[in-house]
C-alpha cells in the first residue's frame, strides 16, 4: 500500500502531471464561469421580456375596464373576452378586483364574488404606480394597479399570473446544449494539455536521457533543444558541460599516462642503478656514491609528483580546512624567494623583491605560499638563463596585490584560459625536463579562490609572463 502511495505521489510531483492538471483547471474553470454566466443571464432575460409582454396585456385590459367602466357595475364582454384571451395565451389565469377588494372577475371562474387579500393588493391602494411580480412555483403572477388617468387613483387592481413551464424547458434545452457543448471543450482542452504538457517535457527527458549516457561514460554526448529559449540556454550550457568534462577527461588520462611515465622512469632507473651495484663487486666508493646521488635524484622527482598530488588533494576540501591566521606577508615572501634563490642562481637568474609598505592580511599562510610559492618557482623554471624575476607587493584598504614578473619564454595566447585546469601542461616536453607535473597553477588557483580571492595573466611568447595576485586583507569565511 505504501509503495502504491509512494509510487502515486510520484506520478503527481512530475511536471507534466501538474502542467496537465494546471491547464485543465486554467480551462475549464473560465469555461464554467462563463456558462453560468450565461445561463442566468438567459434566464433573466427570457422572463424579463416575458414580463414585459404580461404587463403590455395587463395595460390594455387596464385601459379596457377603464374605458368600458367595467368596474362600476358595466358588463363588458369585450373585457371578459381579452381577459380569456390573454389567460389562454399564457396558459395562466386573470383576476379583476374592484376597489372594495371584491373579485369581480376570475377566468377560472373559481373566486368571483370573493374578497381577495394580499399584502400587494393592499399597497397597490395606496401606491397606485406599485407593480409586483410574484413566483408562484411554475408561475409568475404580476400585481397591476387600475388607476384612473384623471383622478390619478387606483379603482382596482388586475391579477395576471402566467406558466413558466416553457421557459423552464427551454432552460432546460439550453443546459443539455451548454453541457454538450461544455464536453466538446473539455475534451478539447484535455488533449490541448495533454500534448502542451508532452511537448514541455520532452525536452526535459532528452535532457535526463543525455546525462544517463554521460553516466554511463559516454562523453560524445550533444544536446539540441530548440524550443524555448530558456531549453536553447539549457543544451548550449549542457553542451558546454560535456564538452568541459570531456577535455578534463582527456587532461586526466594524459595525466595518468604522464604520471606513470614519470613514476615509472625513476623506478627503472633506480632498478637499474640497484642492480648495477649489487651485479658488481668490489665498485670504487666513488662510483658507489655516483650512484647513489643518482638514485637519491630520482626518489626527489618522485617525491615531488606525490607531493604535487597531496596538495591538490587537501586544497580540494572545502574552506572549513583554512587555518587562517594574521600573517606578515612581507615576511613570507622573503621566507619563499630565499629558499629559491638557489634555484635561481643555477642559471644565474636574477630575483629582484619590491615592496611599497607593510603588509599583514588575514591568510591560510601555508595554502598561500604554495599558490605564490608555485608561481615563482614557474618564472625560475620558464625562463632563459641570466634573465630576471621581479616580485612585487602593494596593498590598499581592501586588497592586498603580488605580481611576479619574468623575462620568460611566455605563454601562447591560445592557451592562456586552459593554463590553470589541473593537468595541463602547454610543453610537456619542457614540463618533463623541468620536473613539471601540469599541476602547479591548478593549486594556485585553488588556493587563491579559498582566500576569496583572485589571479590573472597576462603574457606574450618569448617576452614573459605577468601574474599578478589580489587577496582580501580580510578574511571572509563561506558561509557570510
Amino acid at each position: 500500500m505504501k509503495e502504491k502511495l509512494k509510487d502515486f505521489w510520484d506520478k503527481l510531483r512530475s511536471m507534466r502531471v501538474q502542467v496537465f492538471i494546471v491547464m485543465v483547471f486554467m480551462g475549464m474553470i473560465p469555461v464554467l464561469i462563463f456558462s453560468q454566466i450565461v445561463i442566468k443571464s438567459y434566464n433573466s432575460q427570457i422572463i424579463s421580456q416575458k414580463t414585459d409582454e404580461v404587463k403590455a396585456y395587463g395595460n390594455m385590459i387596464s385601459n379596457l375596464i377603464l374605458s368600458s367602466g367595467y368596474l362600476s357595475g358595466q358588463a363588458s364582454d369585450e373585457v371578459e373576452h381579452e381577459a380569456e384571451e390573454v389567460a389562454n395565451i399564457y396558459q395562466g389565469r386573470v383576476v379583476i378586483i374592484d376597489q372594495n377588494l371584491n373579485i369581480v372577475e376570475d377566468t377560472y371562474g373559481l373566486e368571483e364574488g370573493n374578497t381577495a387579500i394580499s399584502t400587494e393588493i393592499v399597497k397597490c391602494f395606496s401606491e397606485p404606480k406599485a407593480q409586483y411580480t410574484n413566483e408562484l412555483g411554475d408561475y409568475l403572477q404580476l400585481t397591476l394597479p387600475i388607476v384612473e388617468t384623471q383622478t390619478n387613483k387606483t379603482i382596482g387592481v388586475l391579477l395576471i399570473s402566467f406558466s413558466t413551464k416553457n421557459i423552464h424547458l427551454i432552460k432546460e434545452s439550453i443546459n443539455y446544449r451548454i453541457v454538450f457543448i461544455l464536453l466538446a471543450m473539455a475534451i478539447c482542452i484535455i488533449l490541448v494539455a495533454y500534448f502542451y504538457a508532452s511537448v514541455l517535457s520532452g525536452p526535459l527527458l532528452k535532457v535526463t536521457e543525455s546525462i544517463d549516457e554521460i553516466t554511463r561514460g559516454d562523453f560524445d554526448v550533444s544536446l539540441e533543444l530548440k524550443s524555448y529559449s530558456e531549453l536553447v540556454t539549457v543544451s548550449e550550457s549542457f553542451n558546454k558541460m560535456t564538452g568541459y568534462i570531456k577535455e578534463q577527461d582527456a587532461a586526466r588520462q594524459d595525466f595518468v599516462s604522464n604520471v606513470s611515465h614519470e613514476l615509472k622512469t625513476p623506478l627503472a632507473s633506480m632498478k637499474v642503478l640497484s642492480d648495477s651495484l649489487l651485479s658488481q663487486e668490489g665498485m670504487p666508493e666513488k662510483l658507489y656514491r655516483e650512484f647513489l646521488f643518482d638514485i637519491t635524484d630520482e626518489i626527489e622527482r618522485m617525491t615531488q609528483i606525490i607531493n604535487d598530488l597531496l596538495s591538490m588533494v587537501k586544497l580540494d576540501k572545502n574552506s572549513a580546512n583554512m587555518q587562517v591566521t594574521t600573517t606578515s606577508i612581507n615576511d613570507l615572501l622573503e621566507q619563499l624567494l630565499k629558499r629559491l634563490r638557489p634555484i635561481a642562481e643555477k642559471r644565474n637568474i636574477e630575483l629582484i623583491y619590491e615592496s611599497f609598505r607593510p603588509v599583514t592580511a588575514d591568510v591560510d599562510s601555508v595554502k598561500i605560499s604554495i599558490a605564490l610559492n608555485n608561481l615563482i618557482e614557474n618564472a625560475i623554471k620558464y625562463n632563459y638563463d641570466d634573465g630576471w624575476v621581479k616580485v612585487t607587493l602593494n596593498a590598499d584598504h581592501k586588497f592586498f596585490y603580488v605580481k611576479i614578473q619574468d623575462s620568460g619564454v611566455g605563454i601562447p595566447e591560445d592557451v592562456q584560459d586552459k593554463v590553470f585546469d589541473r593537468f595541463y601542461r602547454v610543453d610537456k616536453a619542457r614540463s618533463r625536463e623541468t620536473g613539471g607535473t601540469g599541476l602547479g597553477l591548478a593549486l594556485t588557483r585553488s588556493a587563491v579562490l579559498l582566500h576569496r580571492g583572485s589571479v590573472k595573466l597576462y603574457s606574450k611568447e618569448k617576452e614573459g609572463t605577468t601574474f599578478t595576485v589580489r587577496i582580501p586583507l580580510n578574511y571572509i569565511p563561506a558561509d557570510m
